[in-house]
């Protein structure tokens, strides 16, 4: 399995997430990384050397008045400046270290700063920017950017807390001013854009704050907030994607039903359900919601080529499997649908009877994503996923390289692959066995990817929501569930996953 060596400040945030579901404070990791800007200090400074920290009121001010409290500890007397008023000051973590210095007057000398007005020259043998860190996007606006230019004035040591301020974490770029450092102190991994930023960051320095490396290797809420979008107040209807879902045949009309409420429940805007027209009347039935297309036949078959085209330019992603069945006709159907969305470049789910008519070890030309279970898994690539997990997870991510696809192995524990990235899934529980339950899973799936997220950043977040959610039920009611309660509990756990309300049981 392979963890980026790099992060952009979005993926950082997710793995942050992650570590807090994991039982890491957000207040621990701050503390560790004030702690590693001190030591880097005392390694390099005596106890007499005048120490300046540049705070903000985010995050990033808030390792800077952890490192000024470790240093104060270890006998020095540093000044903090902070820019802004304390009643501005966004997180809970950063508040709890505000109060920790202001009890502190004696050994830490702490100045406010309200707008650019105030600004006085910096001196000091070290001058440590805290200010913003990961969250600058464009050019630094007032008291910001004159607080640069007082940094970059000064004469002393300059030291990057994460990264130098004015500096965009993904791109490395700097939209104008920007702090120039002797010393950048990145936190758990480096963040992408540095290695564009030499010329800015100086020495560049990685330190581990505490982070568990599970919070990288397993689905966790993150992952849902790497797949989320935000809503415009502008928006129109279709903004938030459009899906299609194609199955259901003459034995069942509830799995393509079960995956397009599951859709609708994740926050995609439309869905078409194109089913045979023998049981779309009574996919219509679940909902008023569901838009049906009545396909001629009892199964889908080539000769609804014509009415599936109609679609084809109104949505943004597709699922196919769901209930339809295994007819030669339908297996023949399936290829040509396929290969129709490979030449629209449509991201496709494919699911159930589509996966086991799906040629063998066949190359997809389109964003992907497969669910199988192992009975499938092994239809679809010709081998078993056996072993430990470690190896099961190393066979599903060569499959996914050889198809050119996201791969999401169900399972009591999940894996999820493109070829080059593998993540695990710990949620669900036995009460999941139940039929419909993976019909919901691609449901939520499809409407990430209709909402343009990659298809292995859907799969792991879908597949994380979908267990979630069937724990719920379980706390609920026991092993006695259906899988519409699955669904009803899904904006629940995307919405308590973005609040940071969940956390590993």
């Amino acid at each position: 399995m392979l963890l980026d060596e790099t992060l952009t400040a979005r993926e950082m945030r997710a793995v942050e997430m992650n570590s807090e579901y994991l039982g890491v404070s957000k207040l621990q990791l701050m503390e560790n990384a004030g702690r590693a800007v001190a030591a880097a200090v005392m390694e390099r400074f005596g106890r007499k050397s005048s120490v300046v920290i540049v705070c903000g009121p985010g995050g990033n001010g808030g390792d800077g008045f952890v490192a000024a409290r470790h240093l104060a500890g270890a006998g020095y007397t540093p000044r903090v400046i902070l820019l802004g008023q304390p009643k501005n000051i966004g997180s809970q973590e950063t508040r709890v270290n505000w109060q920790a210095l202001k009890g502190m007057s004696e050994t830490i000398l702490i100045t406010q700063v309200r707008d650019s007005a105030e600004i006085e020259p910096l001196n000091g043998d070290v001058v440590i920017d805290a200010l913003i860190g990961t969250g600058v996007v464009g050019a630094l606006t007032p008291p910001y950017r004159e607080m640069v230019d007082a940094i970059k004035a000064s004469n002393g040591y300059m030291i990057a807390v994460d990264i130098p301020t004015g500096i965009n974490a993904d791109t490395g770029e700097a939209a104008g001013n920007a702090v120039k450092a002797d010393l950048t102190i990145t936190f758990h991994k480096e963040k992408k854009g540095l290695r564009s930023a030499q010329n800015h960051t100086g020495e560049l320095e990685t330190a581990p704050i505490g982070i568990p490396p599970e919070a990288e290797r397993y689905a966790g809420p993150g992952d849902v907030f790497i797949a989320s979008k935000k809503r415009s107040p502008s928006a129109h209807k279709g903004d938030h994607g459009s899906l299609l879902v194609i199955g259901g045949s003459e034995t069942y009309s509830g799995a393509p039903a079960l995956a397009a409420m599951a859709a609708y429940a994740t926050g995609v805007d439309i869905v078409y359900v194109a089913a045979p027209e023998s049981v779309a009347s009574v996919i219509a039935g679940f909902s008023p919601s569901l838009i049906t297309v009545k396909l001629k036949g009892s199964r889908l078959n080539s000769r609804n080529a014509e009415k599936l085209s109609a679609l084809y330019g109104k949505i943004d992603a597709a699922v196919i499997g769901p209930g339809l069945g295994l007819h030669p006709e339908t297996r023949e159907a399936v290829i040509e649908i396929v290969e129709e969305f490979e030449r629209q470049k449509t991201p496709v789910l494919i699911d159930a009877d589509a996966l086991k008519s799906y040629p063998a070890r066949r190359e997809i030309a389109t964003g992907a994503v497969f669910t199988p279970h192992s009975r499938e898994f092994e239809i679809l690539t010709g081998k078993p996923p056996s072993g430990t997990l470690k190896e099961r997870g190393e066979t599903v991510r060569k499959e996914a390289a050889r198809l050119g696809a996201t791969i999401l192995l169900k399972g009591n524990i999940d894996i999820v692959s493109d070829g080059s990235r593998t993540r695990f899934n710990r949620t669900g529980n036995p009460g999941m066995t139940v039929g419909g339950t993976g019909d919901v899973l691609s449901g939520i799936t499809g409407a990430f990817l209709a909402q343009g997220i990659m298809p292995f950043q859907s799969a792991v977040a879908a597949a994380f929501i979908n267990g979630v959610a069937g724990g719920m039920v379980v706390s609920e009611k026991g092993y006695h569930m259906e899988p519409g309660d699955l669904i009803e509990k899904v904006p629940y756990v995307i919405e308590d996953a973005l609040k940071g309300r969940l956390r590993a049981s």
